[in-house]
């Protein structure tokens, strides 16, 4: 049934993405082959945002084009969302896994996140139901449990926010040492695991080295608290949108059925059923992972107001000027996946709870109304989030452009300077500047980030000094840049004088590439052995977790093989 009920929400919501081509929004780039260069592994210029979610990428593009790869993973997302959750409620009736199934799989920050294209966010929400649910095991001292538990939080690292939820998850629901408190007559004592934070931990380490290592600027803008802070999203206001699991900053990744007048009594509803499931909950999980699972709830939902509360945005931002890697506090609303799982759980518990006082066919009628809930509550999910997830193809010049630069590799500036960008051939729709992944060299594009009239100052020299040189009428192209890509498509002018001494090699209708001949290769930036030493620490831990999982599971056939042939 749960199988089933995550295919039906794959369908339902990726239908479109049956069409060829890629959906580019925002932060969701996908190319034919993203090239796995040093600069998307280990970025010296600015923050490691994207590590290593590129580096996962990029080695995926040498078995697998990327229209494909991007099918398998937002396929993956929602059947693991729906399974895991449906798996981890302890419930005694089928139907209120599907409930909790569906719940999990049709939240409103599923869906904003997908619109705003954060799909290596949306990896840890997918990966979160099973990370819970191998910590509990751990806690039970059930063997095998504490591999699951780096994969499960391995799957959640592909990206800093990701990796801080898992480790934060990990250390807040398994217990460092003791025994069961229900004593000898209850679950086997289970065994100290200290070793698990720590390799949780080093599940960060591609990031965390990278950033060490970065000539980027360590701490942010302290305008992005207010400008990321948790919106609200109707009457109900910025509390009832977060109660909900809404309230992202971005008005055009917000669903347009959010705006209802009905939503916030639907948020109410749903807390007043889940407040009546954690009672189940915290019984069913006897051993204390319930509630700890409701404080860590709870504090992933306090980060998430902190931007948008007088008393808290002011200190907020102070920290976020001053602290190295603060900066990924700022858009606090995602890290609600430890609310979102608890609410869904309970939630389901809840419905259960009911169903069982209803006599007859009457609970299983319960049952499929509220599983249906979250559907009709945020019916414009499906289709692609209503036909805005809509496949495209790159015109052809582009890979024209690529081989060129594929050809005689260098540095590329990318003009004008914008870094998010709307391409008349993909409907208008906004995204991140795609010539950073799809051309095989480093690509210098404006790092500023506009939200609304307010302009977010980036962390990136070569860009601000490109920045410079237009504003004076110099040349953007000096010794240390190869190639000038102007996108004439987008937007936006080029100042003449910004193009002196450059040499065309392509003019198409939306593409012009310009050779800088006066190039001189430079070395090459950023501690590359440090980022490989970090590379190499995650996946020697993943490597450990995966043999003991795979030994453990082959050793169970094996007995159960020994024991069905004895006479």
């Amino acid at each position: 049934m749960l199988y089933a009920c995550a295919a039906a929400v794959v369908v339902a919501v990726l239908a479109p993405l049956a069409r060829a081509g890629y959906v580019l929004r925002y932060d969701m780039v996908f190319v034919p082959r993203q090239p796995l260069r040093w600069d998307l592994l280990a970025p010296a210029g600015t923050l490691p945002r994207a590590v290593p979610q590129d580096a996962l990428v990029g080695l995926s593009a040498v078995v697998a084009p990327g229209w494909l790869v991007q099918r398998v993973v937002l396929a993956a997302v929602l059947a693991a969302a729906a399974i895991g959750a449906g798996r981890l409620v302890p419930a005694r009736r089928a139907p209120a896994r599907v409930v909790a199934a569906i719940g999990y799989a049709w939240t409103p920050f599923l869906a904003e996140r997908l619109l705003i294209g954060q799909w290596g966010l949306l990896v840890c929400y997918a990966a979160m139901p099973w990370l819970i649910r191998a910590a509990r095991d751990v806690r039970l001292g059930r063997p095998g449990a504490g591999a699951r538990v780096v994969l499960a939080a391995a799957c959640a690292a592909v990206t800093p926010t990701g990796g801080l939820i898992a480790l934060v998850t990990t250390v807040v629901l398994v217990r460092p040492a003791g025994s069961s408190p229900h004593g000898p007559a209850g679950p086997r004592p289970w065994r100290p695991v200290p070793v698990l934070p720590v390799a949780v931990a080093a599940l960060n380490a591609p990031w965390v080295v990278v950033a060490a290592g970065s000539g980027a600027l360590a701490t942010s803008d302290p305008g992005a608290v207010g400008a990321f802070a948790a919106r609200g999203e109707n009457w109900g206001g910025m509390p009832a949108a977060l109660a909900g699991t809404g309230g992202i900053w971005n008005a055009a990744a917000v669903p347009g059925s959010r705006s209802g007048p009905l939503v916030p009594l639907v948020t109410a509803g749903l807390l007043v059923l889940a407040g009546f499931g954690f009672g189940a909950l915290r019984r069913r999980w006897a051993e204390g992972t319930a509630t700890r699972l409701a404080w860590l709830a709870g504090g992933s939902l306090l980060v998430s107001a902190l931007g948008a509360v007088p008393g808290t945005s002011g200190a907020l931002r102070a920290v976020v000027d001053q602290v190295p890697g603060a900066g990924l506090l700022r858009d606090g609303q995602k890290f609600l996946i430890p609310y979102a799982i608890c609410l869904v759980l309970c939630f389901a518990l809840g419905a259960e709870r009911i169903a069982d006082r209803v006599p007859g066919t009457g609970g299983r009628v319960v049952l499929a109304g509220l599983a249906l809930l979250p559907v009709v509550a945020l019916p414009d999910l499906a289709w692609g989030a209503g036909g805005k997830l809509r496949p495209v193809e790159y015109p052809a010049e582009w890979e024209t452009v690529a081989a060129a630069v594929r050809a005689d590799p260098g540095p590329v500036v990318s003009l004008p300077m914008s870094a998010y960008r709307a391409y008349p051939w993909n409907s208008g729709a906004i995204v991140y500047d795609p010539a950073g992944r799809y051309l095989a060299a480093p690509v210098v594009a404006d790092d500023r980030l506009r939200v609304g009239d307010t302009v977010l100052s980036g962390e990136s020299a070569a860009a601000a000094e490109i920045r410079a040189r237009l504003a004076d009428g110099r040349p953007v192209a000096d010794e240390h840049v190869r190639w000038v890509l102007v996108q004439r498509d987008t937007g936006g002018s080029v100042p003449p004088a910004g193009l002196g001494a450059l040499t065309e090699v392509h003019r198409g209708p939306a593409l012009v590439l310009y050779r800088n001949p006066g190039y001189a290769a430079a070395a090459p930036d950023g501690d590359r052995l440090s980022a490989l030493v970090g590379y190499l620490l995650a996946g020697m831990v993943v490597v450990v977790a995966g043999w003991r999982r795979f030994a453990r599971t082959k050793s169970i056939r094996r007995r159960q093989e020994w024991a069905g042939s004895r006479p």
